[in-house]
Order: structure tokens, then C-alpha cells, then sequence
């Protein structure tokens, strides 16, 4: 598979002292025998190394990589096709590490580079400049062997290692991979679960916001609806108006007309015995007036109270109102607003003013008032119902003597 070249079949031998004098690169042909079989190992891929000796031999190389291997190291001791071929390629491969080698002028520097490749890890390049270099001696060459050597030792133990540690990355990656499987599959499912989710939630707001727009329309149509209505009956507003003023009317009207039954039906208490002590009259019950007989003088009359206790305003307008007067009310600036009061005073008939539960400031307009425009006014210091009572009953004996004496000057 291998044949020589027939023009040079006898190996090159160099002496130290000549290689030592000369500055040309020595060939491949040219080193030890000892130095071809690193240097083919290293330097040189087995594909690569396959494709020079199959375009050698212009045969398809029908051995394994160890015989190919064996083949161009054997071939590499005398100068042939071969060793030509991989010299060229060499040299090509290399190229810039032997440029760096090139200005090295004695052995030790030579061996200084080689160490710092070898410390690098990057010993192909260098083990082929470092052996090619003139000034590379015998001990050096033997040295780089050694080098070279321990270091496809260790590479190969590292190769091993790394065999190891491949392999398990492998298995944990296999497992990762099942795991991921296992997490996509879940992942889809629940994507799943909830496109399905977020399709009824859609469905569900589009009905809502239909049945909203419907709910929208029917209004808009009753309000339009209603609107025409109101259109096709002319004073509705006023009508509905004096309706609630009407009913209002007869509700007050009803109230009045009990209550003058109720006067009417009144009988006057029978006079007591001589030497008899009369019972006491019984005190009323919160929520309840005692029927206080007076002249029909206070009927149809506004009778406005100023001050008194809030409690008793309740009690106080059922009395007022029991003998058909008109009752207003103002707490004296307390609580109502005091601007209010001269309102107040100028739509009464008749003004009882309670001086121990009213502000000075009422007070004082009140008895301004009422002294100016000649109104009745009653003052009374007790806020209690029967002062009021008696209030009442002194205002309408007023009223009468006032009456009768117009009757005798007519």
C-alpha cells in the first residue's frame, strides 16, 4: 500500500555538528525514527492523514486507522511521495507556530518555547517547529519525545475522563429531557384548561353586556314613552300638583272638623259639694292634653310659640291645635336660624313666649316686635304644658274683653 519513492530510497543521515552550523529547517525524512510516530499521532487528524495516503497509493484505503497510522510513519524515514505529502501539509497546518519558533537562535530558547506550548497545551504546532529547527539538538529532540509522550498519556487519561463525564451528562440529559416532556405536557393541558376557561368567560360577558344593552333599549324606549305621555297631557305637572295639594286640603280638613267634634262634645265638670274637697284633676299622660275649655276666639288664629322644650313641642301643638288654632314654632335662635323668627312673628296672630327657654337676643325681639305692631304676646317663665295652658287661657280672656268692650262703645 505504501511503496517508496524510487529516486530517494536511502534515509538522510545529519551529525550534530552539521546541524548545529546549518540554518535550514530539517525535513521530515531528515528527524529520528524515533520522532515520526509522535509526530504523526499528534500532528496530523486520521481523516486527514487518510486522505494523504489514499491520494498516494490512488487506491481507496480499505485498513483501519491504526494501519493507516503505521503506514505513513514507516514511510516517513526515507524521502517518497508520502512523506512529501506530509511534509507539505505540515508545513501548511503550522505555519504560524513556526514563524513564532523562527527567531529563536540557540537551543535553550528553542526549548524555552516549547516549554511554554507545552505548558499551554498546545503542543502540535510546537512539537513540529521545535523538531524542524536548526538549532534543535539531539538531547533537545529526545527531550520533546519524552514531553510529548507523557503528555498523550495524559490527554488520554483526560479523554477518559471526560468519556466519564460525557457519559453522564448524557444520562442527565436524558432525564432533563423526560422531565421537560412530562412538564410540557402539563404546561398544554393547563393552557388548554384555561383557553376553555377564558372561551366561557367571553361567552359570558358577551350575554351580559347584551342583556345590558337590551336593559339599555327597553329604558330608553319607556323614558320615550313616557315623555310622549306627558306630551299628550297638557298641565300634567300643575294637575299633579294641586292634586297633593288637594289631598293635603282634605287631610287637614278632616283633622279640624274631629276636633270640633270633639269641642262640641265637651261637658263642663260638675260643681263640688260644700265642705267637699275636690279631687285633683288628674295629671295628663306624656302624649296626651287635657281638654282645656276657651272661647271659639282662638279658631281659625295662628298662635306662634317661641322657645319651650323640644320634647314638648309634640304636646305643645296637639293643644294649640285641639281648640283650632294654627301652631308654628321656633326654639328662640337655638337651633332655627334667628333671621327666621321675624317671619314668624309677622304671620301670627297671636305669640306665646316661653323667657326661660329662649336666647336674650329673642327675647328682646319679641317684646320689640310685638310692643311696635300691637300683637298679643304672652310671656310665661315655665315651659311646662299647663303654663301654656294658662298662657292660652289668658290670651283668649283678652280677646274676649277686648270684643265686649267694642260691643258696649257701638
Amino acid at each position: 500500500m505504501c511503496d517508496h519513492d524510487d529516486h530517494d530510497t536511502s534515509p538522510a543521515i545529519v551529525d550534530a555538528g552539521a546541524r548545529a552550523s546549518s540554518s535550514r529547517r530539517r525535513r521530515i525524512w531528515e528527524l529520528s525514527h524515533a520522532c515520526h510516530c509522535p509526530l504523526i499521532g499528534v500532528g496530523l487528524p486520521l481523516g486527514v492523514l487518510r486522505k494523504l495516503v489514499v491520494k498516494v497509493s490512488d487506491a481507496a484505503v480499505a485498513a483501519d486507522d491504526y494501519d493507516v497510522h503505521v503506514c505513513a510513519v514507516s514511510e516517513c524515514g526515507a524521502r517518497n511521495r508520502l512523506a512529501q505529502s506530509l511534509q507539505k501539509e505540515l508545513e501548511r497546518r503550522y505555519a504560524v507556530v513556526v514563524a513564532r519558533f523562527r527567531p529563536a537562535r540557540t537551543c535553550d530558547e528553542v526549548g524555552q518555547l516549547w516549554r511554554a506550548a507545552l505548558a499551554e497545551g498546545d503542543v502540535a504546532g510546537a512539537f513540529w517547529a521545535g523538531l524542524t529547527h536548526p538549532r534543535c539538538d539531539t538531547a533537545l529532540e529526545e527531550q520533546m519525545c519524552r514531553d510529548i509522550h507523557m503528555a498523550q498519556h495524559q490527554a488520554g487519561a483526560c479523554v477518559r475522563a471526560d468519556l466519564r463525564q460525557f457519559q453522564a451528562l448524557v444520562e442527565q440529559n436524558a432525564r432533563l429531557s423526560r422531565e421537560l416532556l412530562v412538564m410540557q405536557q402539563r404546561n398544554q393541558a393547563l393552557s388548554q384548561e384555561k383557553t376553555e376557561q377564558n372561551a366561557r368567560h367571553e361567552a359570558l360577558l358577551m350575554q351580559a353586556t347584551a342583556s345590558a344593552i337590551g336593559k339599555d333599549s327597553v329604558i330608553a324606549a319607556l323614558r320615550a314613552d313616557l315623555e310622549r305621555l306627558r306630551a299628550s297631557i297638557p298641565e300634567l305637572a300643575s294637575r299633579a300638583r294641586l292634586s297633593e295639594r288637594l289631598s293635603q286640603m282634605e287631610q287637614r280638613e278632616r283633622a279640624l272638623k274631629g276636633r270640633i267634634a270633639e269641642l262640641e262634645t265637651g261637658r263642663p265638670r260638675a260643681p263640688a259639694s260644700p265642705g267637699v274637697e275636690p279631687e285633683p284633676a288628674p295629671t295628663p299622660a306624656p302624649g296626651q292634653v287635657r281638654c282645656i275649655k276657651m272661647p271659639i276666639r282662638l279658631v281659625d288664629q295662628s298662635v306662634l310659640c317661641v322657645g319651650g322644650r323640644s320634647g314638648n313641642v309634640a304636646t305643645y301643638r296637639a293643644l294649640i291645635e285641639r281648640v283650632g288654632a294654627q301652631f308654628a314654632h321656633h326654639d328662640g335662635g337655638l337651633e332655627d336660624s334667628a333671621g327666621l323668627l321675624g317671619s314668624s312673628l309677622a304671620a301670627a296672630d297671636l305669640v306665646i313666649c316661653q323667657t326661660g327657654c329662649i336666647s336674650h337676643s329673642a327675647y328682646w325681639r319679641v317684646k320689640d316686635y310685638c310692643k311696635r305692631t300691637g300683637k298679643r304676646c304672652v310671656f310665661i317663665d315655665n315651659p311646662s304644658i299647663s303654663s301654656l295652658a294658662r298662657g292660652l287661657q289668658e290670651a283668649s280672656a283678652e280677646a274676649a274683653s277686648e270684643t265686649g268692650a267694642d260691643d258696649r262703645a257701638e
